[in-house]
């Protein structure tokens, strides 16, 4: 079977404002561990929004937190209220921030329990970021007798180094490269906010698994840990490698759903090498993930730069 995955770098405008949004979040939760975030982030062209709901004793001077993570001077508008009362009625009893469905995905493609194109993709994007970190991407197709058609678009980085970058890296794979598309419309130096919109939660394939595994909830970057769209899915994952690991399995998929203000999935499934089982063994209400998985610590900022997830964070 021919799979695909892409990648983004932290410097891609839609990336910058994922990363502003957990910045912001991150600062949150520094003063104040309990802070309630919904936090979006839209920039381009000299101008950077940020704008959703925000409950904390915290105080954050969001245009510094904004300006610190795009690393210049920027104009930054702001429109943050607090959360809904309606809402937050729901969760002050433990009850999940909204309905919604989650996935968690394991698999023993590599160490990461990623799928392998997703895992290719994110190993060459960061390779040749080292070289050069501006707006770029990476996607990698792996075809079933194990060759690989690479592309890869990097501002700043002339076409011939990037083949060159590219043929080093899977030089020390198993992989057999068929093609190469490095800068495939010409050179480009203008790139991030100055040649493009960004907005947060837009690389939900990139944040999660790659196009291989089905999406449920919705964006992670900006919201806090009742949010189940990121705890819920984080437990996903976690549970999806331990169910790996346990039966020895190739692959596994795990599903919750649930319903805004319950404290309990609505439904909780595992396929494990496509045999469906209930989930059993796990507290999946929202304050055990919370404290299962540390997270009103302040880390997010790191989850919005090269995916959520096989990057050792504790959900793994």
């Amino acid at each position: 079977m021919v799979r695909t995955a892409e990648i983004v770098t932290p410097k891609h405008p839609d990336k910058i404002c994922d990363r502003i949004s957990d910045a912001i979040l991150d600062e949150c939760l520094k003063q104040d561990p309990n802070t309630r975030a919904a936090i979006e982030t839209m920039g381009g062209h000299g101008i950077i929004t940020v704008t959703g709901e925000l409950t904390t004793t915290a105080f954050v001077d969001i245009p510094e937190v904004v300006k610190k993570v795009y690393g210049k001077d920027i104009g930054v508008q702001t429109n943050i209220v607090r959360q809904s009362p309606e809402i937050a009625q729901g969760v002050d009893t433990g009850g999940a921030g909204d309905q919604g469905i989650m996935i968690g995905y394991a698999c023993n493609d590599n160490e990461e329990m990623v799928p392998e194109e997703y895992f290719q993709a994110r190993k060459l994007a960061q390779f040749i970021y080292k070289e050069y970190p501006y707006d770029g991407k990476t996607q990698v197709t792996i075809t079933d007798d194990n060759k690989v058609r690479a592309v890869a678009s990097f501002c700043c980085a002339p076409t011939e180094e990037l083949i060159k970058m590219v043929e080093t890296f899977f030089r020390y794979t198993d992989y057999e490269i068929e093609s190469i598309h490095c800068n495939p419309a010409g050179d480009w130096y203008v790139g991030g906010f100055d040649a493009d919109a960004g907005l947060t939660g837009r690389k939900l394939a990139v944040d999660n698994y790659g196009p291989r595994v089905p999406l449920g909830g919705g964006a992670f970057s900006g919201k806090d840990a009742t949010k189940v769209d990121r705890s819920a899915a984080y437990m996903a994952r976690y549970i999806a490698v331990g169910l790996l690991k346990e039966n020895n399995a190739r692959e596994v998929l795990v599903r919750l759903a649930y319903a805004i203000g319950y404290d309990q999935p609505l439904e909780a499934t595992a396929i494990i090498d496509g045999k469906v089982e209930n989930i059993d063994g796990y507290d999946i209400s929202p304050n055990e993930i919370i404290r299962l998985l540390d997270l009103k610590k302040p880390q997010f900022s790191k989850t919005a730069e090269w995916g959520h997830m096989g990057n050792n964070f504790k959900w793994l």
